[in-house]
């Protein structure tokens, strides 16, 4: 296992020099003190979260019925066939390295620091490392504590069951976090309200809902106090002069003046179709979406959803959603309240409350979109409403890495896709140089 070893050990050496490289960080990420303190190990495991950006975006939308490929091989994204692993040097290896870089750093932080809240700011970020793990590979190697040269030939790096890395530490981890951290959002950190929201998140997506509620209620009720609020207009959320407004949760912070180790092009690159790989991305099913809500034709009297020129172009096929100007900086937003609004609404419906309860939720998100309120007493059964929730879901968050996830923890992927996908092809393959060089003890999914 020579080269997991290496990684490992890599990773180590990395955070023990992140105390310098640190000093480049931008004056919204906060700076290093001192390694003695750990804030520079902390920023790391902020820094590391970058890596991950693109991937999850390009698996998010363009696995989906959001986005398209077009150059060979890329297409494989939407055959569902196992030569998917040809892209592992472009998005599920960055992916990987960059997750497990951000965990180790954290671990440094958890084990060695005694500042209660920056421990609890690792332990959110060790939880979103290995949720987003959960979610694209399934089962995942553990790590747990921080690697050195005499323990790594000692290191069980076999990938442990999806189940027990929810139940031992994405959510142990984020019930620390939220005891530990405030309300208050200090410079885009990791706040309450995020390892809330992400909570809520996380047993909505093992379909736990009763579970969910009331740390999604928690976020919902408690945003307003906290300067957290829906932005009045849609196209003022996303954009690098709206990094870090009101209705950002969590964001990862991008700069141009820090390097980024992802060395392909940016999530927003891919949106707005300025990769040769896919210069037309916007797929007509997405355009057909914006003309049907709820699965009926948009009200008479209700002009074009509001979203929709944020969101698709449809003379350049592709997506205007994160600028070209500016791209570079752009954040990538990993949890916004409309997202938490959506996902409560979808709680309280599968526990049974009323449609207009439910709904009234969504009421805010339609007017800010320019549509009429949804009426009750036509979806007015827990699978109508299931299915409005979904597609409010699709229109709100496209191009944010949500799509394919959605589907798949809702069990929709054939439904929506129109064709019948094996469920091997609903995860994605493990890195292929991480199988080999373990000698097998990491293990390749199903169907790769």
């Amino acid at each position: 296992m020579k080269t997991v070893y290496t990684f490992l050990l890599g990773s180590l050496l990395l955070i023990t020099a992140c105390d310098n490289d640190l000093d480049q960080f931008p004056p919204n990420i906060a700076s290093s003190d001192s390694l003695e303190d750990f804030t520079g190990v902390l920023n790391a495991a902020y820094f590391y979260q970058h890596g991950s950006v693109t991937p999850i975006a390009v698996m998010g939308d363009f696995r989906a019925d959001n986005a398209l490929m077009e150059e060979e091989p890329f297409p494989e994204f939407d055959r569902f066939g196992p030569d998917l692993v040809v892209m592992e040097d472009q998005f599920f290896g960055p992916f990987y390295t960059a997750l497990y870089r951000s965990i180790i750093s954290a671990n440094n932080v958890i084990e060695n620091s005694s500042n209660a809240t920056h421990i609890g700011e690792a332990k959110f970020l060790r939880a979103l490392s290995y949720f987003k793990l959960v979610m694209v590979f399934g089962d995942v190697s553990v790590i747990l504590d921080v690697p050195n040269i005499e323990s790594i030939p000692t290191f069980d790096v076999a990938r442990q069951p999806a189940d027990d890395v929810y139940n031992t530490i994405i959510i142990p981890d984020l019930q620390d976090a939220i005891a530990a951290l405030s309300t208050e959002i200090i410079n885009g950190r990791a706040s309450r309200y995020a390892a809330q929201g992400l909570l809520g998140k996380v047993y909505v997506h093992r379909g736990d809902f009763s579970s969910a509620e009331p740390h999604l209620a928690a976020v919902v009720d408690g945003a307003a106090a906290a300067g957290i609020s829906l932005q009045e207009n849609f196209g003022d959320i996303f954009g690098v002069d709206n990094d870090l407004n009101p209705e950002i949760i969590f964001s990862t912070q991008i700069s141009s003046s820090v390097v980024d180790e992802y060395t392909f092009s940016e999530f927003w690159s891919w949106s707005g179709g300025l990769d040769t790989k896919s210069l037309l991305p916007l797929d007509p099913d997405l355009i057909a979406a914006f003309d049907a809500v709820a699965g009926d034709i948009i009200q008479a009297g209700d002009t074009l959803d509001l979203r929709r020129a944020v969101t698709i172009d449809e003379n350049i096929m592709a997506s205007p959603k994160f600028p070209q100007t500016g791209g570079p900086d752009h954040d990538w937003i990993e949890m916004r309240l409309a997202d938490v609004i959506l996902l409560y609404a979808e709680t309280l419906n599968e526990n049974g409350a009323s449609a207009e309860e439910v709904l009234d939720l969504l009421d805010p998100l339609r007017a800010r979109a320019g549509l009429t309120a949804l009426d009750h007493t036509v979806l007015n059964t827990q699978a109508l409403v299931r299915q409005a929730i979904q597609d409010e879901r699709r229109l709100e968050l496209a191009f944010e890495g949500h799509r394919w996830f959605d589907l798949v923890r809702t069990g929709t992927v054939d439904a929506e896709m129109g064709q019948t996908i094996n469920s091997d092809y609903h995860l994605f393959p493990v890195p292929i140089s991480e199988v080999l060089a373990s000698d097998g003890v990491i293990t390749q999914n199903p169907g790769y």
